[in-house]
């Protein structure tokens, strides 16, 4: 791996260390998401402060932070001789910037947001299907976690028709299903007990 290389994907796991969850709740005086909840800092766990505009930036600033650490090494990598390998590294970069961030102790979000910010930088029909499965799996079960891994586990497949099984990014979505679902763990556990909370509910909750 190049300097030039070298510095553009440590630039991507930068950016993706910066927490938004944590940074907005501080922003707008509230609590450390850390601290309460399922203490993960990320949207889903700042609903339950009841605060949805916190929730929503959070939302926001985590997926356009996946979104951009991409399109930087898309966009200028290209002029220091860096290609498509490079651009998702940096995808997996910034994923794992936002997973365990070197500002906040390494303990950081599940990714889904990033997530989708990555894919959309490698192809808008990626992140489009990816947010469509989302979106179908939250209205039928209703429930954030169990949708975030079918939408996940449903990437690669949808990569593989859209950016074809020969593309670098086809692999990197494998990848990138593989650390969502890990960070999904705990979620799995209580989906299995059937103490998963369903959507709606931490709003309701963070309010009482």
């Amino acid at each position: 791996m190049t300097t030039t290389a070298f510095a553009f994907i440590l630039g991507a796991y930068l950016i993706g260390s910066l927490s938004f969850a944590v940074i907005v709740t501080r922003l707008m005086g509230m609590a450390d998401p850390r601290t309460y909840g399922s203490k993960n800092p990320g949207a889903t766990n700042v609903l339950r402060s009841g605060k949805k505009l916190a929730a929503v930036l959070t939302l926001l600033g985590d997926g356009v932070k996946g979104w951009l650490a991409v399109f930087l090494v898309a966009s200028f990598g290209p002029a220091y001789g860096l290609g498509e390998q490079q651009v998702a590294m940096a995808g997996l970069a910034v994923l794992f910037g936002h997973m365990w961030p070197v500002f906040f102790g390494f303990k950081g979000g599940k990714g889904v947001a990033t997530a989708v910010g990555v894919l959309l930088a490698f192809s808008p029909w990626l992140a489009l299907a990816a947010l469509a499965t989302w979106l179908f799996m939250a209205f039928v079960v209703k429930i954030s976690s169990l949708s975030a891994i079918v939408a996940c586990v449903m990437v690669p497949v949808y990569a593989y028709f859209i950016v074809g099984p020969q593309s670098v990014y086809f692999g990197t979505c494998i990848i990138i299903a593989i650390l969502v679902v890990h960070r999904h763990k705990s979620n799995l556990v209580n989906l299995l007990t059937g103490t998963e909370d369903k959507i709606g509910k931490a709003d309701e909750q963070g309010k009482s």
